[in-house]
This record gives structure tokens, C-alpha cells and sequence, in this order.
């Protein structure tokens, strides 16, 4: 069965129905909840068959010529990184449709589901794509739909905050093309010469070329993360955004360009990942302090959250170029237990701003006198978030630290400071919005009703599921990861106790 086919299909079949004239308007929400359930039904059904013993290859694919005068194929694939990241995009969709039920009139509901479900095709595309051109094909159609979710159903700002989102996207995109191109141009060409299969471990003639190439994905890679410099599209998007389209942008579209930097620039530019590692990793360190510092200082509730993630994402970059199998299995993992602790928090935020009407922390106070549910949500994402033991954030920033130690130890002793930065900017959020008297405003709030506790009771279990036991997921891709580390032809450094490395053993220091 083409399973990766069947699930980016399912949605995809599911807008145009939506979208249909004779589709009541009052039913298009209902119509869009099935869609995505059944994907994520086929998900599960798929992922019960991946062998794990296997996990570094791919699996489930599927080739076909699609224009093979230009080398491009219809070529679909997951190891077990692409397996978690289509797992998250298949949990988190029916999420947000659930979460979108209320916001918008019937009439304009039409519209939002259909572009969601459209959305949900283009990111499982980009996950499982084993062609690079296909892969920059599914890259940039996720920019339009984004692009009308936020213009037309965001906030005031909301054209702005869409078209800086678009042209930043669109000009990483476009200097993507230009190394897509010069990379099949280095290769052997053929009719199926874009597959990543034949583009992986090429001898280029000089490092010149290897580096100018891998320049063009990571700067889109970059760009898309967010990673600073380029990261200030991200606060103004995600904050304008609805919360289930600010889940969906925060919580999967960006890790497209982690995940992009793991699975594309390492295997495909070993030799060049290697040469830009000390300003990659200068770059995410700097992401880490500066995306926590302006968290801190954030009066707009989502723009907090979007700085957080600046942050995260950080982390997961830092885990990714240390070059070493913890920290990369931790940047996996972080991308999925990311996803889940902002999706909760985004979640809690609309939850809030469709009660109060304003997204400014100072606008609220005393809400776990109020609100009890929705503030305990708020503080087990939050803690997630920072990284409290027992919670999910905790175990992926543990291999990250852990594993840059090993090898850039100075790195990871600054990174850890986003650690203490966070707490700050989670637990000063709790104490201004959730803590002190109870505020007459909140008198006639309910709390959670039973469709905002589904909505926000599964991303609540898997945080604390993956907190207490990450081992299935760990297993799933840590056999990528090792394949990833032989591509680039890279190996864990071998430990030093107590000053003594092992080929100084007996050695008086």
C-alpha cells in the first residue's frame, strides 16, 4: 500500500470537499475533523507497521518518474526522524481543527479548514519528500497557504505580518533553488538524478562548491527554523496568527528547517557541515540568550511564546552541529516534544484571548482562582517548556547540553544559561497572568469546557508520557541518527576522566 501517498491524499481530498458549493458551511468544521482523523488513523496504522530494527533507512517508499527530462521524481521515504516529524504533523492538525471550531462564521469557516487540510498535504510532503527537488516543491507551496490563514483570519496587523512572513520565506526559498540546481549539476544527472539517494556522499571537485551549496539550504533552512539573525518574521507572524495556525507554524512548519539542516545539509555536505560547525554554533547559542532575554521582556502574551521558541530552536541547532549522537538524537527528539509544549501553550493563549479580548499579559491576573484547568495547563506546558524533569522538554535539552559538552564545552556551559532564562520567562508569566486576587473581569469566565479539555488533554499526556518514558521515540531515531553521523563521517569523542584520556591510561599526568 502507498501509505505516505494515502495520508498526504486523504487531506488533501478532504478540502476539496470543503470547498465544494453544495458543503453546508455549518458542516465544513465537521467535514475537516474526519479528514484529519482519518490521516491520523492512517498515521498510527503506518507507524504500527515501521520496523524499528531498521529505523536508519527508509522506509515505505515510493519512486516514480514524474518529469524525467529535468531528473525529477515522485520519490516518497521515512527513516524513523521523517516518521516522528509526519506523526506530529497527523496529531497536531485535528488538535487545531478542534481548537478553530468557534472562531470564525460559518462563511469564513469554509475557507480556514480548507486551507489547514491543504497545509497538512504540503508539510507531510516536505517530511517524507526523498527527491530534493520534490522536497523544495512541497517547501515552498506551504508558504501559501500559511500566507492566507494569517492575511485573511489573524489579527490587525495581520497583512503585515503575512507578507514579511511570505518574503522572508520566499527569498530563503529561492536561494534554496539556486543550490538545488547546482547540486544536481554536480551529480550524475539522469532521469531521476534529484533523488537524495544518488545526491548523498558525492566527491565534489572543490570545497569552494560544496560550501556555496550548502550555504544556499542552510541560509532557507535558516530562515525557516528561525535562527537569528533571521528570525524576526517569526514574532510578527505568530503573534497576528490564529492559535491553531500559530501551533501548526510554530510547532511544525519551522522545524522544517531543523529538520532540513539534519536530513539534507549533513548527509549531503558532510565536508562543508563540517567547516561552518564554529558559526553555527556561535549562531545558536546566540539564538538561545537572545530569543530567552526578549521572551522576559514581552508584554504580548503569543510574542512571548514566539520568542520562546527562538530560543528552543536554538538548542535544537546546537544539537544538530555538535556533531555527536546525543546531541542530534536530543535535537529529534526536542523537535517533536517542542511541538507539543507550544501547540499547549498557543492553545491556553487563544483559550484566553477569545475570553478577555486582548493578548497583553498585564490585562490579566488571579486566574487559577477563576480558572483552575485552563492555569494548570498553562503551568505544565510552561514548566515543560524550561525543562523540568519529568516532562518531556527536559530529556531532549539534557542530550543536547549533554552532548555538545563532549565536544564544545564552552558552548554548552553558555547555552545553559537559557535554562535559568526560562524559568524566568515562564514563571514571571505565571505569577502576572495566573497568580494573586481574583480579578473581577473573570467573575462570569467558565473554564475549560469539555471541547477545550479534548483539545488540550492529549498534548498534556504525551508531554508527561515522554517525560517518564522516551525510550519508544529514542528508538525509532537513534538508528537515523547513527546513519546520519556515518554520512558525515563524524564519531562521538572518546570520553576523558579525570584528566587521563583513555590512550593516556596508566600515564602519570
Amino acid at each position: 500500500m502507498p501509505w505516505l501517498t494515502l495520508i498526504g491524499a486523504v487531506p488533501l481530498v478532504g478540502a476539496l470537499a470543503v470547498w465544494l458549493p453544495f458543503t453546508p458551511a455549518a458542516k465544513a468544521r465537521v467535514v475537516a475533523l474526519a479528514t484529519s482523523v482519518v490521516a491520523l488513523v492512517l498515521t498510527l496504522a503506518m507507524a504500527l507497521q515501521f520496523d524499528v530494527s531498521t529505523a536508519g533507512e527508509y522506509q515505505f517508499a515510493e519512486t516514480y518518474r514524474w518529469i524525467p527530462d529535468l531528473g525529477v521524481s515522485y520519490a516518497l521515504g521515512v527513516d524513523g526522524i521523517a516518521l516522528t516529524m509526519v506523526a506530529l504533523s497527523a496529531v497536531l492538525v485535528p488538535v487545531c481543527v478542534l481548537a478553530g471550531w468557534n472562531e470564525l462564521d460559518p462563511e469564513q469557516s469554509k475557507t480556514f479548514f480548507a486551507l489547514m487540510l491543504v497545509l497538512e498535504t504540503f508539510m507531510i510532503g516536505v517530511f517524507a519528500a526523498r527527491d530534493v527537488f520534490l522536497f523544495y516543491v512541497f517547501f515552498e507551496a506551504m508558504l501559501v497557504p500559511v500566507y492566507f490563514l494569517i492575511g485573511f483570519f489573524g489579527g490587525p496587523n495581520r497583512r503585515y505580518a503575512a507578507v514579511k512572513f511570505f518574503l522572508y520565506s520566499l527569498f530563503g526559498g529561492l536561494v534554496m533553488l539556486v543550490a538545488v540546481i547546482a547540486l544536481y549539476v554536480q551529480g550524475p544527472g539522469g532521469p531521476d538524478g534529484f533523488l537524495t539517494d544518488k545526491l548523498t556522499g558525492l566527491d565534489f571537485s572543490g570545497t569552494a562548491t560544496e560550501r556555496l551549496i550548502f550555504l544556499g539550504f542552510f541560509l532557507a533552512f535558516a530562515i525557516k527554523a528561525p535562527m537569528w539573525p533571521v528570525h524576526t518574521w517569526l514574532p510578527d507572524a505568530a503573534a497576528e496568527a490564529p492559535a491553531g495556525v500559530a501551533v501548526l507554524l510554530v510547532g511544525v512548519l519551522d522545524k522544517v528547517g531543523t529538520f532540513g539542516m539534519l536530513t539534507l545539509c549533513l548527509p549531503l555536505f558532510p565536508e562543508a557541515s563540517k567547516w561552518a560547525v564554529p558559526v553555527v554554533i556561535v549562531l545558536a547559542v546566540v539564538s538561545v540568550i537572545y530569543g530567552a532575554l526578549l521572551a522576559i521582556g514581552q508584554s504580548d502574551l503569543k510574542r512571548l511564546i514566539a520568542y520562546t521558541s527562538i530560543s528552543h530552536f536554538g538548542f535544537i541547532v546546537l544539537g544538530v552541529f555538535a556533531m555527536t549522537s546525543y546531541g542530534q538524537s536530543g535535537s529529534a527528539l526536542y523537535m517533536v516534544n517542542h511541538g507539543f509544549s507550544t501547540a499547549a501553550l498557543f492553545l491556553v493563549a487563544g483559550m484566553l484571548i477569545a475570553r478577555r479580548g486582548s493578548a497583553r499579559i498585564e490585562d490579566y491576573g488571579g486566574l487559577q482562582r477563576s480558572t483552575p484547568l485552563l492555569a494548570g495547563v498553562f503551568l505544565v506546558a510552561g514548566m515543560s517548556s524550561l525543562a523540568l524533569p519529568g516532562l518531556s522538554s527536559f530529556v531532549s535539552e539534557f542530550l543536547v547540553l549533554v552532548g555538545t559538552f563532549t565536544r564544545y564545552p564552552a558552548a554548552a556551559i553558555v547555552a545553559t544559561v537559557g535554562i535559568i532564562l526560562a524559568a524566568l520567562y515562564i514563571l514571571l508569566t505565571y505569577q502576572r497572568m495566573f497568580t494573586g486576587p481574583k480579578r473581577d473581569y473573570a467573575a462570569g469566565w467558565r473554564d475549560l469546557d469539555a471541547r477545550e479539555a479534548f483539545v488540550v488533554a492529549p498534548l498534556i499526556a504525551v508531554i508527561i508520557a515522554l517525560g517518564f518514558f522516551p525510550k519508544p521515540v529514542l528508538d525509532v531515531l537513534n538508528p537515523a541518527v547513527e546513519r546520519t553521523m556515518q554520512q558525515v563521517g563524524v564519531t562521538d569523542p572518546e570520553p576523558t576522566v579525570a584528566g587521563i584520556t583513555p590512550a593516556a591510561e596508566g600515564t602519570t599526568p
